[in-house]
């Protein structure tokens, strides 16, 4: 009798070929993606869309803050102000159906003409699945993610003295191992490490630069964890730059000075790796980029600079050796080599229009953000658009474009889990949008009418009245 198996892997080899490999559904825990490098390993999915528009499965009105949503087992979480309540609120990803959701009072007040509201993403550890929140007053949460109970909470202020923050709080705490840490930035304690179980505090360690809007990364040194974090808060005569710690009991291995002398200034670009040893630092008041490579006793040396490349609080990302990311407030996209500084390339996109309401409008891309997810890039400009790229050191390609809406201030990166495009939109009209990027049309959307706020078919997303 002969084997039917020989005749079975021809086959095998012919459906891979035809049909590309899809990915199970990568969680995006954290603002910065699964491994806070704004990548995802998610593939076959539908970044084709029309200039018309993508399908919405479902979109929810939010209030105030720029905290970007997380997504974990099917659940969505985000963070908001609405009136003078804070609120963290869970819901289902597939139908936007309000999960579980907690308020607490916050005092709202505002600094040059800027309204305090939530800038810290909720952060889910997957092994605990436990989320935990830091407000704008410095209220610290965890929840269970299944129910929203409380686990512990704390009030940092409390805790460890005010801290200098020009907005509140506004740093993402990190999970590490079995611990949270955050960016207190109190003159008592800059950084602090709880047991993310209970809440116990496991190590805090004193700086004298206070607390930032970047968050804390993890990183490989010398083969080692360490946690950078980008410090510097409003403190008369400005101080601030990036600390190098251990994670596992806080000791401070370097510290380099990064701030400009500017009062105002804030240091708010998360920390981006570049290889091992090698981290890339932003700001966008006067200094601009600097290149670190760290040495075997654990201390940075500048590699290079470049005052053009300030982002303000736009991460960069890093990808097969390049820098990507967008300088000052106009959008334009820069591209330098890591290993050397040099300046690859720029564009501003400004002969790029989408049409809007019968007119062809220009892109501005503003304070971008770059995603990387099946083999391209996903770039959100501040006001609505989305373009699906081809980016490398050679230049770019535009594969397709749209416009979402049209309204100022969408500055949280896109979000991209199971299928699906999370997008906030801040203006004119406050909301988180799902949309289908799945490629396989309308599926997934039969359950949005348990949800009573979610819209209860796929459509193409509409201009905010």
């Amino acid at each position: 009798m002969i084997s039917p198996i020989p005749r079975l892997i021809p086959i095998c080899v012919l459906l891979l070929a035809l049909f590309p490999a899809v990915l199970p559904g990568e969680d995006w825990p954290h603002f910065l993606g699964p491994r806070q490098d704004l990548h995802s390993a998610e593939r076959g999915l539908d970044f084709d869309f029309p200039e018309s528009g993508l399908p919405i499965l479902w979109e929810v009105e939010r209030g105030r803050g720029h905290a970007g949503p997380v997504v974990a087992d099917g659940k969505v979480v985000f963070m908001h102000q609405v009136d003078k309540q804070e609120q963290i609120r869970c819901l289902d990803a597939a139908t936007g159906a309000v999960l579980w959701e907690h308020s607490y009072p916050v005092d709202v007040s505002q600094s040059y003409g800027i309204v305090d509201a939530p800038r810290s993403s909720p952060v889910i550890d997957p092994e605990t699945k436990q989320v935990y929140s830091l407000g704008n007053d410095g209220d610290l949460l965890c929840f269970r993610l299944d129910d929203g109970g409380i686990v512990w909470q704390k009030k940092l202020p409390d805790l460890f003295g005010p801290s200098p923050f020009f907005f509140g709080y506004g740093s993402c705490p990190l999970v590490y191992r079995d611990t949270l840490i955050v960016q207190v930035g109190a003159d008592q304690a800059c950084v602090v490490a709880f047991d993310k179980r209970d809440g116990d505090i496991v190590w805090q360690t004193d700086h004298a630069w206070n607390g930032s809007y970047a968050s804390p990364v993890l990183t490989k040194i010398n083969g080692e964890d360490r946690v950078l974090v980008f410090a510097g808060g409003m403190a008369k005569p400005p101080h601030g730059g990036l600390l190098c710690l251990n994670p596992l009991d806080g000791r401070i291995d370097s510290e380099f000075p990064w701030r400009s002398d500017n009062f105002t200034s804030v240091n708010a670009t998360s920390p981006v790796p570049c290889g091992e040893n090698r981290v890339f630092l932003t700001e966008d008041y006067g200094l601009g980029g600097v290149m670190l490579q760290y040495g075997a006793d654990f201390q940075p040396r500048v590699l290079w600079t470049s005052p053009e490349f300030g982002c303000q609080f736009q991460t960069p990302i890093y990808h097969e050796g390049v820098l990507y990311g967008f300088g000052g407030n106009g959008g334009l996209m820069l591209a330098y080599d890591v290993a050397t500084g040099r300046h690859l390339w720029n564009e501003a996109f400004y002969q790029t229009t989408i049409p809007w309401k019968g007119r062809d409008i220009p892109i501005s891309l503003g304070h971008a953000h770059c995603v990387h997810i099946d083999g391209g890039f996903l770039c959100l400009s501040e006001n609505g658009a989305l373009l699906r790229m081809e980016l490398n050191a050679d230049g770019f390609r535009i594969l397709s474009k749209t416009r979402l809406f049209y309204a100022p201030e969408t500055w949280a990166p896109p979000v991209v889990s199971g299928g699906r495009l999370y997008i906030n939109q801040n203006e004119f009209g406050s909301r988180l949008i799902c949309f289908d990027v799945s490629g396989t049309g309308s599926e997934g959307s039969a359950d949005s009418e348990q949800s009573g706020t979610a819209e209860n078919a796929v459509r193409s997303v509409a201009s905010p009245e």
